[in-house]
C-alpha cells in the first residue's frame, strides 16, 4: 500500500534536502556559508574581542613590512595569501570541514573586529573603514564565500563516500565540479588583489 507521500507525489523539502545531503548543490552551500560568514560579522559587531586588540602587533607588523611594498609587490602579496587560504581550505576541508567553516567565521569576526578597531579607537569614520573595505571586498568576500562553499561541498562528500557507498561513485564528478568553482573564485581574487593594491590605497589617500 502506498503512503500519503507517494500518492500525492508532494516532497518534503527536509526530508529531500537531507537524502540527497551533502549532494546539495553550490547554491544551498552558498547560503550555508554566507550564514557562517554573517554570524561571524555580526558575533564581532555586538562583542568585539579585547584580546583581539591586543594581538594585532602581529599585523601591525606585517602591515609596516608590506607597507614597503611597491604597488605590483602588493598584489602579488594580496594574490598569493588569499588565493593560498582558499586552497589549502579546499584540499584539507575533508578533515571535518574545519578550515573552511573557521575561516567563513573568523574572516566576518575580524571584518567586524577591525571596524572597531580603526572607527572607536583610532577616531576614522566609518565611512573611511567602508572606503577602505568595499573596493577589493565587493570581490574578495564573494570569493570567500564561494571557495569556501566549494570546499564544504567536496569535504562533506569526502567525509560521506567514506560511509556511504552510493556517493563514491559521484565523488570525482562532485570534485571535477567544485574545481570549475574554484577557478573563478582564483579569478575574483586575483581581481580583488589588483583593486586592493592599485585602487583602494588611492581612494583612501583622498580622505586622509
Amino acid at each position: 500500500m502506498k503512503s500519503n507521500h507517494e500518492i500525492t507525489g508532494a516532497a518534503n523539502p527536509f526530508t529531500s534536502f537531507w537524502g540527497n545531503f551533502p549532494d546539495i548543490g553550490i547554491k544551498k552551500w552558498i547560503i550555508i556559508s554566507s550564514f557562517i560568514f554573517i554570524c561571524g560579522l555580526l558575533i564581532g559587531i555586538i562583542y568585539p574581542s579585547i584580546d583581539f586588540f591586543s594581538s594585532l602587533d602581529y599585523l601591525i607588523e606585517l602591515a609596516d613590512n608590506v607597507s614597503h611594498l611597491s604597488s605590483f609587490g602588493l598584489f602579488l602579496f594580496f594574490m598569493i595569501n588569499n588565493i593560498f587560504k582558499i586552497i589549502m581550505s579546499f584540499i584539507f576541508s575533508p578533515l571535518l570541514c574545519i578550515l573552511p567553516l573557521l575561516s567563513l567565521f573568523v574572516n566576518g569576526w575580524m571584518i567586524a573586529n577591525v571596524g572597531y578597531f580603526i572607527v572607536d579607537i583610532h577616531q576614522y569614520s566609518i565611512g573611511y573603514y567602508i572606503l577602505g573595505l568595499l573596493p577589493h571586498g565587493i570581490f574578495e568576500i564573494p570569493a570567500l564565500i564561494i571557495g569556501q562553499a566549494a570546499a564544504l561541498s567536496v569535504g562533506t562528500m569526502v567525509i560521506a563516500a567514506v560511509f556511504i557507498k552510493e556517493r563514491r561513485a559521484k565523488l570525482f564528478i562532485h570534485l571535477r565540479e567544485n574545481l570549475k568553482y574554484l577557478g573563478f573564485v582564483v579569478l575574483l581574487l586575483i581581481v580583488a588583489a589588483g583593486v586592493e593594491a592599485y585602487i583602494t590605497p588611492s581612494i583612501l589617500r583622498l580622505f586622509e
